[in-house]
């Protein structure tokens, strides 16, 4: 199995589980005189199997992780690197566009209204979203070749 298919895996695993857990909270309790839609006790036995499954593909991905290489580092090194980005990449955009006045809603009607100014400079922040942008998607294409070339770890 490849590492992206092991990422899909897991991501349906935890959608299955979120689902139990719904289905759980909904059979948990049922009125006198009626019957729960679904056992709230196999759905439990359900449930926990999964979460077995899951913490099995988790191991098995963090120790594939811990192996592959992504450019000078290993996939975590990347995947750190790759969650950095995308704050870095966030905080300057928010702050271009609160810089910018995005958003406030309101204008300058009368010469007597006091005029707001930008304390950041917005042209910079947003050419230096862009920057990281970039590496974010060179990043991300980095880590989704390794994703697709490198098999799961037993």
């Amino acid at each position: 199995m490849k590492l992206a298919e092991a990422l899909a895996a897991r991501a349906d695993l935890q959608r299955r589980i979120e689902q139990l857990r719904s289905r759980i909270a909904d059979n948990a309790r049922y009125q006198e005189g009626e019957e729960p839609a679904e056992d709230a006790s196999a759905l439990l036995i359900e449930a926990d199997a999964a979460l077995d499954r899951l913490r099995e593909l988790i191991r098995r991905i963090n120790a594939t992780n811990g192996r592959v290489t992504v450019g000078d580092g290993t996939m975590t090194d990347a995947l750190a690197a790759r969650d950095v980005l995308r704050m870095r990449h966030s905080l300057l955009t928010d702050a271009a566009s609160a810089a910018s006045g995005s958003g406030q809603g309101f204008m300058r009607q009368m010469r007597s209204e006091l005029r707001q100014f930008s304390a950041l400079p917005v042209g910079e922040l947003r050419s230096r979203a862009d920057d990281v942008a970039k590496e974010l998607r060179e990043l991300d294409s980095s880590i989704q070749q390794a994703n697709w070339g490198n098999d799961l770890d037993e």
